[in-house]
């Protein structure tokens, strides 16, 4: 098994490395620190996994562009914070499997077997919410029962990484250069799709949870 390991921490890409190189099984075939370092080493040498280290709040969107330009390179994120949207925001950019932040390096070796295998293994309560979030895709016209949160659309999400910057109505309007009266609208369904009251809990929840807002970081390449 070829795997490269992505991290812009040289002592984490190296532990990694270490930790996977006692196994016969297996081959570090690159350490790197950079997306554009990855797609070198995927374009140059056959690669079955890639652990990308996501402590670090990564772009999602080049984890995306990479399992959509290399779809038979599974990707790892290793270092996720266990909790529900930050595993949904994974599966979302195309990671096939996780090692939690707390995981050992017996845990990290499980999770290449699971990938290799085709399985996903998570606690209940995780797996729990991946089926609801399965069931919040469906369009609204074809649900029942309870309305739940629906995902925020790129504009939303740039919008609401803006407000958990602290930026106003106005100056969102022109870091997006769009009209203030565009940038209500974003904030109003955001408030409504994420259930919040009001801009001081919009906040709050960036602030709690990143992973929310973070697929729109930089998402315009150079």
């Amino acid at each position: 098994m070829n795997v490269v390991i992505l991290s812009s921490i040289r002592l984490m890409g190296e532990g990694l490395a270490a930790c996977l190189t006692r196994g016969d099984d297996i081959t570090v075939a690159a350490i790197v620190d950079r997306f554009s370092a990855l797609r070198e080493a995927l374009a140059s040498t056959p690669i079955d996994i890639a652990l990308i280290d996501v402590s670090q709040n990564i772009v999602l969107e080049e984890v995306r562009a990479i399992a959509v330009d290399w779809p038979s390179t599974a990707l790892v994120a290793v270092g996720l914070d266990e909790q529900r949207q930050q595993v949904i925001h994974c599966g979302r950019a195309g990671f096939v499997g996780y090692v939690a932040r707390e995981g050992s390096a017996t845990a990290l070796h499980e999770a290449l077997s699971d990938v290799a295998a085709g399985r996903l293994a998570c606690s209940s309560e995780i797996s729990g919410e991946l089926m609801r979030a399965l069931f919040r895709m469906v369009p609204s016209s074809a649900r029942t029962g309870a309305d739940a949160d629906e995902a925020l659309t790129r504009r939303e999400e740039e919008v609401l990484r803006l407000i958990g910057g602290g930026l106003s109505n106005k100056e969102i309007a022109r870091e997006l250069n769009l009209s203030v009266a565009t940038v209500k609208h974003h904030v109003h369904h955001i408030l409504r799709k994420l259930r919040l009251s009001g801009r001081a809990q919009a906040m709050r929840r960036v602030r709690d949870e990143p992973w929310m807002a973070s697929s729109a970081l930089n998402h315009k390449k150079p």
